[in-house]
């Protein structure tokens, strides 16, 4: 780290002369006792009630351009001594570029607009700025206050940062002017010095930043945002769940793909000492910062907060209220003190999904909620310098959805009537869907109308009020990569579509939770590219989807036509391709209004030598959004056969031809559902039961037969071609024993 510090004298009465204008998901009712976030496999048991709901919206505003001063700034009658500190400070560097901060101490007379003025003595040039408007000539640099921080009393600070690029050198300068008057030191009475010529204004910057006041443009600035997931909230630390260290290469691909903000959860419960201090882990809190300081560089907004502290020692507030509101504030305060002149691009949310023990219930747990997020605040605002109007984030009870938690957020905004506050809840689908269980294989009107509500109630209860909310989460519970099969392809495209449409017509913004499912942090590429083109796709526009992508034929015989139903959801079918070869009207499929059909002559075409499995994809093209693609798939009916084992180590053998697991059912012999969640005879995918493809086998889990009596059980296993398969299986003790029919 590089600091100068530098005593300015400077300024009498100023007088300015220009204009300064600036800028959990819906969880569904779950049912049970506890909940198992899986994150890439690794399951963190939350001990708090499954009604929580998660969702969260963001808002909508174009943020507003900061333009610098076209008036000249002068200086007035020098009837009055004065002075001001400047402390100039690289708090990162890396190859070619770093970020400074400028903090600027008024020793003399109130000061009411200012230019801090400066030369690079190894040629750098700023790139971006934030709380000033920053022109260069050359190697000439000035400062321009915007119209929020024009005004600096007496012993008051105003501070400004911004990132620049350097090569051969990154050498601080150690000589300003403020308002054209050499800062020499000490307080003195400025020396006569003509008045800068005035610079001609900027264009707007892309992406300015807001100004106080104007969480609703900040927060829609940040619209799309994306989860660096099971890293910095890993325990212990950055790589233990398996991703690799962060670099500056993956957050420009983060940003060259669209996104505009990034929220980075950070699990501090093992980076710090005892009390009472709890200091802070140097190393970490530095790599946290490099990490923050490298997506602002980027330009990305940023989001961080206390993750898995929530459970691992903040949920105990209830029984140990003293300890845990030490260890709250110590932590925040001295996150706060770190990143107090940072850009206000940069973000804190208090708690992730906050959850208490110990109380008599929700509505208590409101209120211990209420008493953190309001000294969450307190505390902020109190450390002063950009801290002091950061938009700052506060969840809901579980980040849930539910209106009565909506309702007790609202009245903490309504108590602390600060206008640079944003909410957060979560989303994660209607829970059937999410984890697959209970027949919940498809996007279909539950799963749409629990999206529709959720986003009805944050909308009407927050955003309809002026208050921005943020999405801090939404994906799939199960959607993993390392586990295939849990939700199918095309109706998580239905969703993804479903959301992103919903979303933006609510003004809700969303950050998608991505643990590596989505983005390859090794190869820096999407494991599913049109997964991200649909997702792409949605934050301006809406796609057509069907009612499958995928067609079944028989391995042998006649193959039939087949017919899907258009989804088209605002859009005007244009055609189908292979590829690049156009697929043609009236030969190899036909349109009338809804129905799309394939002919028995282009699938037979299609499929080949109609080996089993995906013999050809085609995609069906509309006036806009992302493509529809349709795999056509050859089987028969799967086939099973007898296997004995025990309850720790069964698996059925399956010859699946060509065909796809969607699902189980286990019943008794009364009818009624055998195994885990015995209200539903559809047991979870992967949870109960796995296919392995490769060794051709339906596994059936430990877990499943933990809670399954002994004695005979029927299964149903129900494929995506349609075709269902039953098998018997007989559990004695720990033996095991299984046949089809």
């Amino acid at each position: 780290m590089i600091k100068v510090a530098v005593v300015v004298p400077a300024i009498g009465p100023i007088v300015a002369t220009g204009l300064f204008v600036q800028r959990h998901f819906i969880k569904g009712v779950l049912i049970g006792a506890v909940e198992g976030r899986r994150h890439r496999g690794r399951s963190i048991v939350k001990p708090h009630s499954l009604r929580r709901v998660r969702l969260r919206v963001g808002a909508v505003l174009a943020a507003l351009t900061a333009l610098v001063s076209t008036g000249m700034m002068t200086a007035g009658t020098a009837h009055a001594a004065a002075g001001c500190g400047v402390t100039y400070t690289v708090s990162s560097q890396w190859p070619g570029g770093f970020t400074a901060n400028v903090s600027v101490d008024n020793l003399g007379d109130p000061v009411n607009g200012w230019q801090l003025a400066w030369t690079f003595p190894s040629g750098q040039q700023v790139t971006q700025a934030w709380n000033a408007t920053v022109t260069s000539s050359g190697t000439q640099v000035t400062a321009a206050n915007v119209s929020w921080n024009a005004a600096i009393a007496t012993n008051a600070r105003v501070s400004f940062g911004f990132n620049g690029s350097w090569s051969s050198a990154n050498t601080a300068p150690t000589s300003f002017t403020l308002n054209g008057v050499r800062c020499t030191g000490g307080v003195a009475s400025p020396s006569p010095s003509p008045s800068p010529s005035p610079s001609p204004s900027p264009s707007p910057s892309p992406s300015p930043s807001p100004q106080p006041g104007d969480a609703m443009a900040t927060v829609a600035a940040m619209q799309p945002g994306w989860n660096l997931g099971n890293t910095f909230d890993a325990i212990p630390d950055e790589t233990a769940w398996g991703n690799p260290p962060t670099t500056q290469a993956m957050l420009h691909q983060v940003r060259s793909q669209g996104y505009k903000s990034i929220r980075i959860p950070i699990t501090w419960s093992n980076h710090h000492g005892p009390a009472p201090d709890y200091t802070i882990d140097s190393a970490w809190l530095n790599r946290v910062r490099q990490v923050v300081d490298w997506s602002l560089a980027e330009g990305l907004y940023v989001l961080i907060n206390l993750h898995h502290d929530s459970w691992q020692w903040i949920n105990t507030y209830p029984t140990d209220s003293t300890t845990v509101r030490n260890r709250f504030d110590a932590l925040w305060r001295q996150i706060a003190v770190t990143f107090r002149d940072r850009s206000p691009k940069l973000l804190f949310e208090s708690i992730n999904e906050p959850q208490f023990a110990g109380t008599s219930g929700d509505d208590q747990s409101d209120q211990v909620l209420n008493t953190l997020n309001t000294e969450f605040v307190r505390l902020i605002r109190q450390t002063g310098g950009t801290n002091a109007t950061r938009v700052l984030v506060l969840p809901a009870l579980y980040t849930s959805s539910e209106q009565a938690r909506l309702d007790a957020l609202s009245g903490t905004f309504a108590t602390l009537r600060d206008p640079n506050l944003a909410a957060t809840v979560h989303f994660y689908g209607w829970w059937p869907f999410s984890v697959n269980i209970a027949g919940g294989t498809r996007y279909d009107g539950n799963v749409e109308q629990d999206l529709i509500s959720g986003f009805d109630r944050v909308r009407n209860t927050f955003v309809s009020r002026g208050i921005p909310v943020i999405i801090g989460e939404w994906a799939l519970l199960s959607y993993d990569y390392t586990r295939p099969g849990i939700i199918e392809r095309g109706e998580f495209l239905k969703f993804i579509e479903a959301v992103g449409y919903h979303a933006r017509t609510r003004n809700l913004t969303t950050m998608l939770w991505d643990a590596g499912s989505f983005l390859d942090r090794d190869q820096l590429r999407w494991r599913d590219q049109g997964v991200f083109d649909m997702m792409k796709a949605s934050w301006t526009t809406r796609s057509a989807t069907a009612s499958s992508d995928q067609v079944y034929l028989p391995r042998s015989g006649t193959i039939p036509s087949k017919t899907l139903t258009l989804n088209l959801n605002g859009t005007t079918f244009q055609g189908m391709r292979q590829g690049a070869t156009a697929l043609r009207q009236g030969t190899d499929y036909t349109v009338s209004g809804t129905t799309l059909t394939l002919t028995s002559s282009a699938l037979t075409r299609l499929a080949g030598n109609r080996a089993y499995g995906v013999n050809a994809t085609i995609e069906a093209l509309f006036s806009q959004g992302a493509p529809w693609q349709i795999s056509v798939i050859s089987s028969d009916t799967p086939v099973q056969s007898a296997a004995t084992g025990t309850t720790s180590s069964f698996a059925i053998p399956t010859q699946f031809r060509g065909d796809q697991l969607a699902t189980m059912e286990a019943k008794y012999a009364d009818g009624s559902g055998a195994g885990p969640a015995d209200w539903t005879t559809f047991k979870e995918f992967w949870s109960s039961f796995q296919p392995d493809y490769t060794a051709g086998t339906i596994i059936l889990k430990p877990e499943f037969f933990a809670e399954v009596n002994d004695g005979r059980v029927t299964l149903t296993f129900h494929f995506w071609s349609g075709k269902q398969l039953t098998y018997s299986i007989t559990k004695s003790g720990t033996t095991v024993t299984g046949g089809a029919g």
